[in-house]
């Protein structure tokens, strides 16, 4: 029994793919949105080719040019035909750039433009294995060529001298740059991936069992290569993400990787979020903003924005509040510059965040390392958290921290802060009609006149009584007195008749 077996005859740029469909057709697709394009040809396609807004198509008398119709939709999939070159041409691989073509045979390379002319040629020490277009100015583009006998080289368009790179020790299989062309990673015959620094010649990374690789375009510090049935991740120096995949990557874009698999192209969601957290672990928010760029969750924007918000990192905070569309978290982020600019102290504005967050004990230790102690007070009584407020006047008492707007430092000073949060604390309980406990408070906060105000209000002659026994009656007179014509004006002379005796009043 005979089987027939097709070569997948493919190519890909960014996010378009380019691929043979019934031998005689050609489809477009773009791997984000699935849109899928189809071009008759007509007649047996034997190579395709894809760079940026250009299609070649090799048929076996000729290779057709298209062209994507200028629009401002970068979605944009209206090709129209662009050339025709009307000849006979072979060929091992098919390249297209802006205003050429340029085809591999063996070990030699011919440069054609869009009328067929033959511009330059370039040959090689040994078979190409692997040639990619690796951008550059129109006319003036780069080409990525890896040979079988591991040398590695660039060629400009422009020039007959091939530049070389990197001398691998085993033949080229696979090769990809870096987005900021220092980087250079490469497969070869023994499945194994290897990135260089085209700078300093140095081995960066090496690792077995790969079949293919690609740097991610958005993020120069990001690759991805697939072999043995899984895609591994690579981000900085970082642990390798592992994930089970089948098939060839061949495109890493943003947060997407595009990957072969049998005869069609499928697109990998890759999560970055381990890979953001791990930049914020080692204190490097810049880095993590970048790599969240590429895409994240809400919850992981939120997480970013408040690791960049209390390293002060404020133009990181405001850019992902934004995204966010937190108009509340923005405003804080600009208070926090305007303090900056204003000269406040760092410890000040991280427990201005720290309360905003809700870490109030976190904002009331900040305010105290601060010599703000009053700040943490306002911070606690604000919320009705007397408690709280209590606690830390009271550890600014045994401390001897100083409180701004007491009558001295140290204890005494903690001590009138005390009495201070009482006073409030009665108050609060006086809006809320609690009056027992608010008249309990006054009396702990030396109130008298309050107390004693509402005690006659809620007719509490006994509490009265008890009260007008405890005050001294040299210091407390006139509270003394005011006790003395409640009781009269109540009908309780017993009452009265004793506060004038406390008072050695015997006349009244």
């Amino acid at each position: 029994m005979l089987q027939l077996v097709f070569a997948t005859v493919h190519g890909l740029y960014g996010d378009r793919y380019v691929y043979r469909d019934l031998m005689t057709d050609v489809i477009i697709q773009h791997l984000i949105t699935e849109q899928r394009v189809r071009i008759k040809c007509r007649d047996y396609v034997k190579k395709v080719a894809v760079y940026k807004d250009r299609v070649a198509v090799q048929l076996p008398t000729r290779v057709e040019l298209y062209q994507l119709e200028p629009s401002a939709d970068e979605l944009d999939m209206q090709y129209r035909s662009a050339a025709k070159i009307n000849q006979k041409l072979e060929c091992d691989l098919l390249v297209v750039a802006s205003s050429h073509i340029i085809l591999c045979q063996d070990k030699r390379l011919q440069l054609y433009n869009y009328e067929g002319t033959l511009v330059r040629e370039w040959l090689m020490d040994a078979v190409v294995r692997y040639l990619k277009v690796a951008g550059g100015p129109a006319s003036k583009e780069g080409l990525l060529v890896g040979l079988k006998n591991g040398a590695v080289l660039k060629i400009f368009m422009d020039n007959a001298f091939p530049i070389p790179l990197i001398k691998h020790s085993s033949g080229i299989r696979c090769l990809d740059l870096g987005s900021t062309r220092r980087k250079l990673a490469l497969v070869d015959e023994t499945n194994t991936v290897v990135v260089y620094d085209l700078h300093t010649k140095e081995v960066l990374f090496e690792d077995k069992g790969a079949n293919s690789v690609a740097w991610n375009s958005h993020y120069e510090d990001m690759l991805c290569f697939s072999g043995n049935g899984q895609l591994v991740i690579k981000t900085g120096d970082f642990p390798l993400h592992v994930q089970k995949m089948q098939g060839f990557v061949v495109g890493f874009k943003g947060c997407k990787v595009f990957c072969l698999q049998y005869v069609s192209m499928g697109t990998i969601d890759v999560p970055q979020s381990s890979s953001m957290n791990r930049y914020l672990e080692k204190g490097d928010v810049q880095a993590a903003y970048q790599v969240a760029c590429l895409g994240i969750t809400d919850s992981d924007w939120r997480v970013l924005a408040l690791a960049a918000l209390q390293g002060l990192q404020l133009e990181v905070a405001q850019a992902a509040f934004i995204r966010l569309r937190d108009v509340r978290a923005v405003e804080l982020v600009n208070r926090v510059a305007n303090g900056l600019a204003a000269g406040t102290p760092k410890g000040l504005l991280l427990a201005e965040v720290a309360a905003w967050e809700g870490k109030f004990d976190e904002a009331a230790r900040l305010f105290v390392s601060e010599g703000r102690i009053d700040k943490a007070l306002e911070l606690f009584t604000s919320m009705r958290m007397f408690d709280e407020a209590k606690h830390w006047a009271e550890e600014a008492a045994r401390n001897g921290t100083l409180v701004k707007g007491a009558a001295g430092g140290g204890a005494a000073g903690g001590a009138a802060a005390v009495t201070e949060l009482i006073g409030r604390q009665a108050e609060w309980s006086e809006e809320i009609a609690n009056y027992e406990a608010a008249a309990e408070m006054y009396i702990k906060a030396k109130k008298y006149d309050r107390a004693i105000a509402l005690l006659v209000k809620n007719s509490w002659w006994d509490r009265l009584l008890k009260l007008v026994r405890l005050l001294d009656k040299a210091a407390d007179v006139k509270h003394i007195q005011a006790a003395v014509t409640a009781f009269r004006r109540a009908g309780q002379y017993d009452a009265a008749k004793e506060c004038l005796l406390k008072l050695e009043d015997i006349v009244g």
